[in-house]
């Protein structure tokens, strides 16, 4: 299975510079995991120490954002993850 991940330019320097990798797995969690596998630190980068995602990202699958938890998601072969920065402010 190969689900391809598009990264946040802040997210490119974890990832050799890369804007899109592949990786694999059944779920947000686990396509993280492979991400995880391939750029050690990327996961830190992305979930706190409870392992929720941090509060200032968002991942869409295919261009959708989850109502739930984004980490749950179902994926499947030829999926893209968009892992987004959210931005707040007043």
């Amino acid at each position: 299975m190969s689900v391809k991940v598009k990264l946040h330019p802040y997210l490119r320097k974890f990832a050799g510079g890369e804007s899109v990798v592949e990786v694999s797995g059944h779920t947000v969690a686990e396509c993280l995991g492979d991400l995880e596998a391939k750029f050690p630190g990327m996961k830190q980068q992305l979930l706190d120490e409870q392992g929720k995602l941090r509060s200032f990202y968002d991942i869409c699958v295919n261009l959708q954002s989850s109502q739930t938890d984004p980490l749950s998601e179902p994926v499947k072969d030829g999926d893209e993850l968009l892992i987004i920065t959210v931005i707040a402010g007043g």
